[in-house]
């Protein structure tokens, strides 16, 4: 299968879940405003690993949320997307907003201390 397939396959997957995600029951999940960062599918189409980030609540229980929801997100997904196989989902936390976040707050405080040097003078 050509690579362009897989990254719009890889899109398309990242949309409708970021869409799906919102109907999930699980208050584990509903409650805690999570985010796809992003959609990786095998080559085979048999498998899927989905990074997310939640901006509330602890992401081991938006994790354990997520999981228990397995067969309900696969069955849209396979509704919503033609695909010959639907794949089965892995769902891995994605801490680089979070890093990000931290180093732009380091950045800032560098800034601010180059600052303050400058009025010493």
């Amino acid at each position: 299968m050509a690579n362009y397939r897989r990254g719009r396959i890889n899109d398309e997957m990242q949309k409708e879940l970021a869409v799906l995600l919102r109907e999930v029951k699980d208050p584990r999940v509903s409650g805690a405003l999570i985010s796809i960062t992003a959609a990786e599918v095998t080559p085979d189409l048999k498998f899927a690993t989905v990074y997310f980030s939640s901006l509330m609540g602890d992401p081991g229980e938006v994790k354990k949320g997520l999981d228990s929801a397995k067969g309900f997100i696969r069955r849209e997904i396979a509704r919503r997307l033609n695909l010959r196989q639907t794949p089965e989902f892995t769902f891995v936390h994605d801490r680089s907003i979070e890093h990000g976040a931290h180093i732009s707050k380091i950045i800032e405080d560098i800034n601010k201390g180059s600052k303050k040097d400058e009025g010493d003078d």
